[in-house]
């Protein structure tokens, strides 16, 4: 460092300047991660929801322990997020809700997408209600202002 003659530095030698380079690495490293995060909350599998007036809304379907069935498309159905087919649909029914808590609603959610026949939805229910459960659930979106 230069120092003047009595031996202070210049004020040009001094860097005042905040570096923001790590705050912006950390950040976009933060985006990243939520971005990869964001798809593996929602639970269950995609399904393209009827819409309807007036569903009412059931905050238990929302939960890690419900029960939901959803058939995105005709010939195809999930308990959660796993695969099953209609043979072993209630076995897997059956470990889920023995795995539920005193407490926790005995309900199986049905997500039926809108391209599924009716018939189909209708084998299912008797699939579940064969099996006991007579608490079903058949899931709708909330139809927004101005939508039809």
């Amino acid at each position: 460092m230069s120092t003047n003659g009595n031996g202070s530095h210049k004020a040009s030698d001094l860097n005042s300047e905040i570096n923001v380079t790590p705050m912006v690495d950390i950040m976009l490293v933060m985006l990243i991660i939520f971005m990869v995060v964001t798809p593996l909350i929602q639970s269950g599998v995609t399904v393209a929801l009827p819409k309807g007036v007036n569903p009412d809304e059931d905050g238990n379907i929302t939960k890690d322990t419900a029960v939901v069935v959803s058939i995105p498309f005709a010939g195809s159905y999930h308990v959660g997020r796993d695969p099953v087919t209609k043979d072993n649909m209630v076995k897997t029914i059956e470990t889920r809700m023995k795995g539920l808590r005193e407490n926790d609603p005995k309900v199986v959610y049905i997500r039926g997408g809108v391209g599924v026949p009716y018939g189909e939805i209708v084998d299912i229910i008797n699939f579940i209600r064969d099996a006991g459960y007579d608490q079903i659930g058949l899931v709708a979106d909330k139809l927004k202002p101005g939508e039809q």
